[in-house]
């Protein structure tokens, strides 16, 4: 065989071989996501956020009494302990303290009746305030969210005027025919009973860029 042949024949052996060792390499730079909907654990909470993929997305540290909840740029989440739901007639309520700084309008609230939290058909009904005095009644039904009663101004809610703690007291009383908010033990909306999806588990939401200290989330049955 000529010395040319040889020199084709070995290239044309190496071109593919070559070609199998290149690709590891660039599956291996391919950043695998999480599976959408992934659920964390820490400690007794359970964590979801809206873009799984950021585990220190949310930082949570016991307070006496309490927990901080802090959130990065992308750590809009909910948060739940499974063995806390509602169901019958009952009063839901939480103690929060906003503790970022004015002009940072991002809400945070109860979340109640959560059903597969951790699937892709979740479901949750969510009671929110921000920083600028209003306040938000959602559902979320798997990926789709639909208003209740969208942000609203309302004097109930206390507004972030400086960058000292905001309190905001949100409760839900769900009684027999009807379901009734209250912000700081004032009534900011009323629906009716019947098809309000409300028994569930029972957390928080906290969107992102936040720091809301809970001082306690309680459900007592009525």
């Amino acid at each position: 065989m000529r010395p040319t042949s040889l020199i084709i024949l070995a290239l044309a052996i190496a071109t593919p071989l070559a070609a199998q060792h290149r690709r590891p390499a660039a599956v291996a730079r391919r950043a695998i996501p999480p599976a959408p909907g992934a659920v964390m654990t820490v400690g007794e909470w359970r964590v979801r956020y809206d873009r799984p993929g950021a585990p220190d997305a949310m930082k949570i540290a016991a307070a006496t009494p309490g927990w901080n909840f802090t959130t990065s740029s992308r750590g809009a989440a909910i948060v739940w302990r499974p063995t806390q739901s509602a169901a019958g007639n009952f009063r839901a309520e939480a103690e929060m303290y906003a503790l970022q700084g004015a002009g940072h309008m991002e809400g945070y609230g109860l979340i109640v009746g959560g059903l597969n939290l951790e699937a892709d058909n979740q479901s949750y009904l969510y009671f929110l305030v921000r920083g600028d005095g209003q306040f938000l009644i959602k559902h979320r039904a798997g990926a789709e969210t639909h208003d209740i009663v969208p942000w609203t101004a309302n004097a109930a809610v206390a507004s972030q005027q400086s960058t000292a703690q905001t309190k905001n007291i949100l409760a839900l009383e769900a009684g027999r025919d009807s379901v009734v908010f209250f912000v700081n033990n004032q009534r900011v909306h009323v629906m009716a009973r019947t098809g309000a999806p409300v028994a569930g588990i029972l957390g928080l939401r906290i969107n992102h860029g936040l720091n809301v200290r809970v001082m306690r989330v309680a459900v007592v049955p009525r």
